[in-house]
C-alpha cells in the first residue's frame, strides 16, 4: 500500500499495517509544525505501539508534499506567553521532551522518511529514532537563534554523540542548512532514497521489510557534502565550550572566507542565545543520557520563553515576518553568562 495525503482533520494519524505502525504527521498547511495537539497524539500512538506485541516496527511520515516538519509551534507559545498563560508555554516543552525522549529509548525501530523541510521539532521526532531515511528535497536546520531562543528536543545531546562536540555546536550556533549529503555526513539522516520512491520504498517496508526496502531503493545523494568541507575549520574553532572562546578562535582564525561565513550565518542571531546555546552544547557534552540532556535544554527553555527576546525574535521571524529582530542584549559582551551556567548547574 502506498499512503496518501489525508483530509481527515486530525493533525496525527495513527494506524497499523502489518507489523508496521504508522504516525503520520498531518498538518501540512502549518507544514506540521507541531502544536500541542500533535505531540498528545504522538505520545498516545507511541504507547500504543510500544506495548501491542503485533507492532515490530513504527514508522513516522507526513502527508505534506513540502515537508516532515517545520518544527514547533512557537508562535502558540508566544501568544500564550503574550496572555499571561506561561502554564501552556511550560506543559508545551515539558511534553514535546516527553516525547523526544520516548523516541530516544523506544524499543522497537522506528523509521522516519524525511522528503522536505525537517526543522527544530521536526529533529526531535526523527533523530532519535533507529533509521532516518532521506531524499533529495530533504533539508534540515536549527535555526533557533534567530529567534531568541536555543537547539532543543535532544539536538544538543544527540548532535555531539553523531559527529563532533565542534561541528555539533557550529550546527546549532549557525543554524547551517544541512543538504542531504550534510545530513548523512553529520550523522542527522541514516539512509537516502530518491523522493520518486516514497511511496514504493514504504509499501515494500509495509509489505515485506525494512531490509528489503533499504536494499531495493537505498542509493547516495548526487552532490557531496559541504559541510564536511569544512570539517578542519570547524573543528579548529568551535570547540571551546564559551562564545567568548569560540569568538576569539574566530577572529584569530587564518581562513578568513570561512570566519566571514560564519559571521554572515549569525548575523540576525539573538546575542543572548548564541550564550546560552554555546553553554547548553558544553553541558551536554557530559550529560549521561538523553533525558538528563533533556532537562538541562528544558531550564534554558524555561528560562528563555519569558525573556523578551524570545517574544522579538518569533515575532520578527514567523508573525510579521520583517526579519528585523531589536535584541537585548545587543551584543555578547553584555549577556551574563552566570545566569545560564547557574540554571545547568555548572
Amino acid at each position: 500500500m502506498v499512503l496518501k495525503a489525508d483530509n481527515s482533520e486530525k493533525t496525527v494519524n495513527a494506524s497499523v499495517h502489518n507489523s508496521t505502525g504508522i504516525i503520520e504527521l498531518n498538518r501540512p498547511r502549518a507544514l506540521n509544525s507541531l502544536n500541542q495537539e500533535m505531540i498528545e497524539l504522538i505520545h498516545g500512538a507511541l504507547a500504543a505501539f510500544r506495548d501491542e506485541d503485533s507492532v515490530e516496527q513504527v514508522l513516522i511520515c507526513s502527508t505534506s508534499e513540502k515537508a516532515f516538519c517545520a518544527g514547533g509551534d512557537v508562535r502558540a507559545v508566544r501568544e500564550a506567553v503574550l496572555e499571561g498563560n506561561l502554564a501552556a508555554g511550560d506543559r508545551y516543552f515539558v511534553e514535546e521532551f516527553n516525547v523526544n525522549d520516548e523516541l530516544g529509548n523506544f524499543p522497537k525501530p522506528v523509521i522516519s522518511v524525511i522528503d522536505g523541510v525537517v526543522m527544530g521539532g521536526g529533529l526531535g521526532v526523527s533523530m532519535h529514532g533507529s533509521h532516518r531515511v532521506i531524499t533529495e528535497k530533504a533539508f534540515a536546520s536549527m535555526p533557533e537563534m534567530a529567534i531568541g531562543y536555543v537547539p532543543d528536543v535532544g539536538f544538543t545531546y544527540f548532535s555531539q554523540r553523531v559527529t563532533t562536540p565542534a561541528i555539533a555546536t557550529f550546527l546549532g550556533v549557525t543554524g547551517w542548512r544541512m543538504s542531504p549529503a550534510d545530513m548523512l555526513w553529520a550523522g542527522v539522516a541514516t539512509e537516502f532514497i530518491h523522493s520518486r520512491d516514497v511511496g514504493a520504498f514504504i509499501e515494500t517496508l509495509i509489505d515485506d521489510s525494512l531490509a528489503t526496502a533499504l536494499a531495493t531503493y537505498a542509493t547516495s545523494p548526487a552532490e557531496p557534502s559541504r559541510l564536511a568541507s569544512y570539517a578542519e575549520q570547524i573543528n579548529s574553532t568551535f570547540g571551546a565550550g564559551s562564545w567568548k572562546l569560540i569568538d576569539a578562535a574566530l577572529d584569530a582564525y587564518g581562513d578568513r572566507e570561512f570566519v566571514a561565513e560564519v559571521r554572515g550565518l549569525m548575523k540576525n542571531a539573538a546575542p543572548e542565545s548564541v550564550v546560552a546555546a554555546t553553554i547548553l552544547f558544553a553541558a551536554n557534552r557530559d550529560a549521561d543520557s538523553l533525558r538528563a540532556a533533556l532537562n538541562n535544554e528544558l531550564a534554558v527553555s524555561l528560562h528563555l520563553i519569558r525573556r523578551p527576546d524570545f517574544l522579538e525574535g518569533v515575532r520578527a521571524v514567523l508573525v510579521d515576518k520583517d526579519r528585523n529582530a531589536v535584541f537585548h542584549p545587543a551584543t555578547f559582551g553584555e549577556v551574563d553568562e552566570q545566569t545560564y551556567r547557574n540554571l545547568l548547574s555548572l
